[in-house]
């Protein structure tokens, strides 16, 4: 029988990427596609990308899949012949990383999910077959220019906190789920205006772009293959790149570097800062920003109470952090409930 899934400790694979000597590339790709049988199609994912020594996360449901991950640099064209094989799939358009060590991924996981992003939609007649209109980075900028042209970023807080477009909305909410019917409320009275939406590699802008025109928005158009794909066209093209810091990625990166902009600043000592780290205390890991300086000083932890546990047993550090608020598992996404926990250096 195959091997469907992973059966080596983290740390083991950690260390077994750390010791490997050849290049990775960093992936990132979505398709929205119907799968009958969505755990058929989960195996056979794993069967052939285990093979290929890919790592990375993947999520599968009927809607269709969404994918970040790495390939030995030396089978990328294996990996593409693959998944081009899938025939929804074939000509797929793959967004390689920008700023990329290729230690992004260790393990290959892959997921059965009810959708690939969570949208919190019931309405029936909601349909992905009509989604606003394609822009790439040329059609960006200049749509950018012209003052009847609003902005919408479809990410979180934390990730708009280190980088966005020049001009662009944040919709205050923590959950996708929560930012589309936001994204109607905020847009009223913007029916015929061109209204651009964004997010890092392009799924959740473009099924918020279907929502928006299924609201009764006329003019939506979404960014092709989000942030990543823009910076490549851009940087190709030798165009200004018009968002600005860096886009904050979902692997052990945690960012990759777009323009020299640094616009966030340190939750711990308030310094120009966009290095997210997670709390080194195994009972918090807090997602948060922290400058070189505080991490020396807090030892990489989110409070001085984290400080104190860190050489403990992780189990008693767990059962430290029982009853505590931690906003929404490891991703605590809004900046008023963030950085009141977030204890400065002790001098």
């Amino acid at each position: 029988m195959a091997l469907l899934h992973n059966r080596v400790s983290n740390e083991e694979l950690k260390k077994r990427l750390m010791e490997e000597i050849f290049p990775r590339t960093t992936i990132s790709f979505y398709c929205y596609f119907p799968i009958g049988n969505p755990h058929e199609f989960r195996d056979y994912l794993y069967k052939n990308l285990h093979t290929l020594q890919a790592f990375g996360r993947i999520y599968v449901a009927k809607e269709g899949i969404n994918a970040q991950m790495s390939v030995p640099t030396d089978r990328f064209e294996d990996f593409r012949n693959f998944l081009y094989s899938i025939e929804p799939l074939n000509g797929l358009r793959l967004n390689i990383a920008v700023d990329d060590d290729g230690k992004s991924f260790w393990v290959l996981k892959i997921k059965v999910r009810e959708k690939i992003v969570a949208d919190g939609i019931d309405d029936p007649g909601f349909s992905m077959e009509r989604k606003g209109k394609y822009v790439n980075a040329a059609q960006m900028n200049e749509l950018l220019q012209k003052p009847d042209t609003i902005v919408i970023d479809m990410r979180n807080h934390y990730e708009f906190e280190v980088g966005h477009f020049e001009k662009a909305l944040e919709i205050p909410s923590d959950t996708f789920r929560e930012q589309l019917p936001m994204a109607v409320d905020m847009m009223k009275g913007n029916e015929e205006k061109n209204i651009i939406m964004y997010c890092t590699g392009g799924i959740r802008c473009e099924k918020a772009s279907a929502y928006m025109l299924h609201k009764g928005f006329q003019n939506v158009f979404h960014l092709e293959g989000g942030i990543i794909n823009y910076a490549r066209q851009a940087k190709a093209a030798e165009l200004e790149s018009k968002f600005i810091g860096k886009n904050f990625v979902f692997d052990d990166r945690l960012g990759e570097r777009i323009t020299d902009h640094v616009i966030a600043s340190c939750h711990q000592c308030g310094k120009a800062c966009d290095d997210h780290t997670n709390c080194k205390n195994d009972g918090c890991h807090l997602l948060f920003i922290q400058c070189k300086e505080c991490a020396e000083a807090m030892k990489g932890c989110c409070s001085n109470a984290c400080r104190e546990t860190i050489h403990m047993p992780v189990e008693r550090q767990k059962e430290i952090r029982k009853g505590v608020e931690n906003g929404q598992n490891i991703f605590n996404k809004s900046q008023a409930r963030l950085r009141p926990r977030i204890s400065p250096p002790v001098k």
